[in-house]
């Protein structure tokens, strides 16, 4: 069997002494994973880092092995922001999710379109706040859609600070008071449709963090990706100035 499309490196890691474990986001054939051979080379090193862009060709003699993958380079989107530990985290974190969150050979076209609209994005100033509306869009894509347009208990648009935990759907300050300990807080910027300012982002991430671990909990307990938890705790401290 053998296919080629275009992929989004989720990870390399080093197999054997020259060769890489290569998992990767395609847009046709979802998530898959294959041994590169020269994966740990100089030219590897550098077109299997996360976030780039290739085009990879997979191979195997059945479906269920492993196969094996060569590729192409397209775009060297880890490269760009190698002197921008914010932007490369956030790089780091989305692929880091992609590969946690989603099952092997499922195809997500509108997950991957996603990505590639991130990454393209991550030079805007509000690279920070559209990330918070990539974990939404992920959230969506793998069945915990969130509802932040109207309140769930009364059906109104307008003072809505709170998030279900349980239907991951908007509360407004009414409905929610009685049960506010119970409730998550919604970040002003989500409901507003604004880019998010100072702490607001970190706030943000916690809302979408608890419906990713409960995600990866239904998937065996998984937790959060280290890039992920790494992420937050430096968005955590986002002054929400303007990223140069």
């Amino acid at each position: 069997m053998q296919w080629t499309d275009h992929a989004f490196v989720l990870s390399a890691r080093r197999h054997g002494e020259h060769a890489a474990l290569l998992v990767a986001l395609s847009r046709a054939h979802g998530k898959v994973a294959g041994l590169a051979r020269g994966g740990q080379g100089r030219a590897g090193r550098g077109a299997l880092q996360p976030g780039n862009q290739l085009q990879i060709t997979w191979t195997a003699r059945l479906d269920e092995h492993l196969g094996r993958l060569t590729w192409e380079p397209l775009t060297a989107h880890g490269a760009r922001w190698l002197d921008d530990p914010l932007r490369l985290a956030l790089l780091g974190a989305a692929c880091a999710l992609v590969e946690a969150v989603l099952p092997d050979r499922a195809p997500h076209p509108a997950l991957f379109d996603g990505l590639a609209g991130l990454l393209a994005a991550l030079g805007q100033a509000e690279a920070a706040t559209l990330y918070v509306h990539w974990e939404i869009a992920l959230l969506a894509e793998v069945g915990y859609g969130l509802d932040l347009t109207r309140c769930a208990a009364t059906g109104v648009a307008e003072d809505l600070i709170y998030v279900s935990p349980r239907s991951g759907r908007a509360v407004c300050r009414t409905a929610g008071e009685p049960l506010r300990d119970r409730l998550l807080p919604l970040p002003a910027f989500l409901a507003e449709r604004r880019a998010g300012q100072g702490a607001e982002v970190g706030q943000a991430l916690d809302m979408t963090g608890y419906f990713l671990r409960r995600c990866l909990q239904a998937q065996g307990g998984r937790p959060l990706p280290q890039a992920r938890l790494r992420l937050a705790e430096r968005l955590g401290s986002y002054t929400g100035q303007p990223l140069k």
